[in-house]
């Protein structure tokens, strides 16, 4: 990965015209567009019709969108209130994933009550694809040279500004393109006796842990309390619900269900 060392990316992938197609958004539309194929691909093991996932997904894009950049604002309201057009330019970045988990939480929450669906089954099913939409969508904070950490003389450091940084989006893509796997093999192996919500709470588990020490590498200008980055506190409040959970949806023993 020395190329890291040395390539200088631009933030543009290509123009169209008057035009300008940024390479974050063409990440994050590829994340999308390959997780609405996974969920596709599975949809018929978890009993939801194809049209049905087609009428959620562009609920969970604009939602997730908007959750994602609001959580983005939220963490530095003094910037955009006294730069209040920088807000509507997301071309150039800013988008919180939490804020767009916490939105689609809702989305998929109310949406299952609409359609009568069961909740932690509609949750198992889109979180493997969410966590592999993290991991492509990472890469635009490449080419817009955001979402690095502190300085380093590793070969895979970055340049910014003639100084190296740790490639932080490049840790967090390599460990969410784990935690995929890991949910993957999960659905696989125990799908004859999987309790519903599963998936979801290891997702829960999972990602903030890899996320929570990553924080410890960058140098965002976050709220900081205590030493630690408020995007850290919110990392262990989800691993505690997420281990909560796991520890609530135990499968049935044959004891019990007789």
């Amino acid at each position: 990965m020395s190329f890291l060392h040395t390539f200088r990316p631009s933030p543009i992938a290509f123009n169209l015209g008057l035009l300008k197609v940024h390479w974050y958004g063409l990440f994050i539309v590829s994340g999308f567009l390959l997780g609405l194929f996974l969920v596709l691909k599975r949809s018929r093991a978890y009993g939801l019709e194809k049209k049905k996932i087609f009428d959620l997904s562009f609920y969970l894009l604009i939602f997730g969108l908007l959750g994602a950049r609001i959580y983005y604002l939220l963490l530095f309201p003094g910037y955009f209130f006294s730069h209040p057009l920088e807000i509507f330019k997301v071309w150039q970045g800013g988008l919180g994933i939490y804020g767009a988990v916490l939105a689609g939480l809702l989305v998929l929450y109310f949406y299952a009550r609409k359609h009568q669906i069961f909740y932690l089954s509609l949750l198992d099913l889109i979180v493997p694809a969410l966590i592999l939409g993290q991991a492509i969508g990472r890469f635009g904070n490449y080419f817009n040279r955001e979402l690095f950490g502190l300085p380093t003389d590793l070969p895979w450091g970055i340049p910014i500004n003639g100084n190296f940084y740790h490639p932080c989006f490049l840790y967090e893509s390599f460990w969410n393109f784990g935690v995929f796997l890991i949910l993957m093999i999960l659905e696989r192996k125990e799908s004859a006796k999987r309790v519903p919500g599963q998936i979801f709470s290891f997702y829960l588990f999972l990602y903030p842990l890899g996320r929570f020490f990553i924080e410890f590498l960058r140098i965002d200008n976050q709220p900081i309390f205590f030493n630690l980055y408020f995007s850290q506190y919110l990392s262990l409040a989800l691993i505690f619900v997420g281990v909560y959970l796991l520890s609530r949806l135990r499968p049935k023993t044959k004891a019990q269900t007789l």
